[in-house]
């Protein structure tokens, strides 16, 4: 993404990070619809008008989740966080983190992470900065021929509230585009809007703090912002906001929901473009609208693509539902920024709520399906992965990329790995020796 949609992905009207996983489409920002948790045999991958198919799950048996005591009282939204939902001491996870290439990319993950993640405030209460000191110094240096057990040395795992987690995936989209606009790319790709304003209701009022909205000025009053219908219908032509142009509108709106992607030019060139603000309007999966209405059996991105292109006018009027319209600006660089601030890592990166999880940690994930089990690292957010145990798990870019996280949904349980130590301040109880 690599947004993570919107104004709410990517964090709501703040400045997201990348990630709303594809699966998400099925579902509003608000959560949505999320799939059963038993699972039956694997299903038949859905394909696109060109062939294209969700990758085929690979089955695999889930760590159970750590036996928990429920809370003794519900926390509000304002004050719910990693500590509030309840800490449950771990396994020792020498024998639990897979050695391989997931270990080996988490550690190169966690060590760009490290300069962030010691001068961040840590929204779920369970780390300070220099809780990190000894493992973001030993990762400088640490053999990438043993990054398994650099995870085993410097870290312990704490389950957060009931453990389950339930794992969607995002990828980074290439599609057709031109710098300039000509036959065969008539769909604009606009700058962020200067009119388009960020109001921090904070400096108003004390009971909005951390509220913010987006819109524009209209005469003496502050209005919303255009929607998606708005403009996709010319409200902002002719004010020289076009960065680029695209070949087809379902492949950038798909590009939209990701928050980022890449622009195969005409003369074979490729333009990296990443999100840049959003309209302030809210997000709507229309995945979630096509299967109420009966349009849709399956869930993956292939299967929504599909139908958009079988009915091109209700096509065009579905995606115009999802009132969200996002901006964009031209990228240059390793890749895609997270929340965090750092690239973000294929198949190294989740997308994680930030009052449960501190940007920058480890997260040991044991799923039902195989591909994303082991070690990821928490770099970014989104609008709709909120809560504990919620991950968008971040694949790349190409085909394979596409067939994966086009179709992930994966749930079992999950180990957040804090620095040794960080528990037993929390806990009271004693500390392991490092």
């Amino acid at each position: 993404m690599i947004l993570r949609q919107l104004g709410v992905g990517l964090g709501g009207v703040r400045r997201p990070g990348v990630a709303l996983g594809v699966a998400l489409l099925l579902s509003a920002c608000s959560g949505g619809m999320i799939p059963p948790g038993s699972t039956g045999p694997a299903p038949t991958p859905p394909t696109g008008p060109s062939g294209e198919n969700a990758a085929r799950p690979v089955p695999a048996t889930p760590r159970p989740a750590l036996p928990v005591t429920p809370p003794s009282a519900v926390q509000s939204a304002d004050t719910a966080n990693a500590v509030t939902a309840g800490l449950t001491p771990g396994p020792a996870i020498d024998t639990l983190i897979p050695s391989g290439e997931r270990a080996l990319a988490a550690l190169a993950a966690f060590r760009i992470s490290c300069p962030a993640l010691m001068r961040r405030i840590d929204q779920s209460g369970l780390t300070r900065g220099a809780d990190w000191n000894n493992a973001c110094a030993a990762a400088s240096s640490w053999p990438e021929s043993s990054a398994a057990a650099f995870f085993s040395r410097y870290f312990e795992a704490v389950q957060v509230g009931d453990g389950k987690a339930f794992v969607t995936g995002y990828y980074e989209p290439e599609i057709s585009g031109s710098r300039d606009q000509r036959s065969g790319y008539e769909v604009p790709i606009y700058r962020r809007p200067t009119d388009l304003i960020d109001v921090n209701l904070g400096q108003f009022s004390d009971a909005l703090k951390g509220k913010t909205i987006r819109g524009k000025v209209q005469g003496s009053n502050f209005i919303p912002y255009d929607e998606r219908a708005q403009i996709v219908s010319g409200a902002l032509a002719g004010r020289r906001l076009e960065l680029a142009w695209a070949a087809d509108p379902i492949e950038f709106f798909f590009l939209q929901v990701q928050g980022s992607g890449r622009l195969r030019l005409p003369d074979g060139g490729v333009m990296r473009i990443g999100y840049d603000g959003q309209n302030g309007r809210d997000y709507t999966g229309i995945g979630k609208l096509m299967k109420d209405r009966g349009l849709i059996q399956a869930g993956s991105m292939q299967d929504i693509m599909a139908y958009l292109r079988a009915n091109p006018v209700e096509g065009a009027a579905i995606m115009n539902e999802n009132k969200s319209f996002v901006f964009f600006r031209e990228l240059t660089g390793a890749g895609p920024l997270g929340a965090l601030g750092v690239a973000v890592t294929p198949e190294a990166t989740v997308a994680t709520d930030p009052k449960y999880v501190p940007l920058g940690a480890p997260v040991l994930l044991s799923l039902d399906r195989a591909e994303p089990n082991g070690i990821w690292i928490a770099q970014d957010t989104g609008g709709a992965i909120k809560g504990a145990n919620r991950f968008d798990s971040f694949w790349g870019a190409g085909d394979r990329a596409r067939s994966i996280a086009g179709g992930m949904s994966a749930r079992g349980s999950a180990l957040l790995l804090l620095p040794i130590g960080a528990y037993a301040r929390l806990s009271g109880a004693p500390a392991r020796n490092p």
